[in-house]
């Protein structure tokens, strides 16, 4: 079983790709200007919105990328080629998730935009992380 480094991967993010991180935000901040307030409660008034500015912003085609480079900061290599589609790259109502399972572990790496609050009325999609490094979550599951 692999040993992946999560905090080298956070480091890389941070360092290397911090512009990038800061490009999600910053189209997540204009998905929430398409809103009709400061939170929604429809997760499509998240995902549709934030996928087409990512690609507008050319961010959805370089994650790809920036997968195989977080693996490689990790310690381990990607088998195969990875794309902008699932299992590899998905837009959750957070955010930009990335997943690479390696020798029978998961790095999965969030770019965290929203968060999610539920109570007895479901689900409010909100604007969460501000900064680059807030925005980082590195999970080796």
């Amino acid at each position: 079983m692999a040993d992946l480094d999560a905090d080298a991967v956070r480091t890389h993010l941070r360092e290397e790709r911090g512009d990038l991180v800061a490009t999600v935000l910053d189209c997540a901040d204009a998905v929430v200007a398409g809103w009709d307030g400061t939170t929604t409660t429809s997760a499509t008034q998240v995902t549709e919105p934030l996928r087409a500015t990512l690609e507008r912003a050319g961010v959805l085609g370089t994650l790809p990328a920036v997968l195989a480079e977080c693996v490689a900061a990790a310690g381990e290599r990607l088998r195969a080629e990875p794309v902008a589609a699932p299992p590899y790259v998905v837009v959750t109502s957070v955010g930009p998730v990335l997943r690479a399972t390696l020798d029978g572990e998961r790095l999965v790496v969030t770019l965290r935009a929203f968060r999610v609050e539920r109570d007895e009325r479901g689900p409010r999609y909100v604007r969460d992380a501000r900064t680059v490094a807030d925005a980082i979550d590195v999970d080796v599951v």
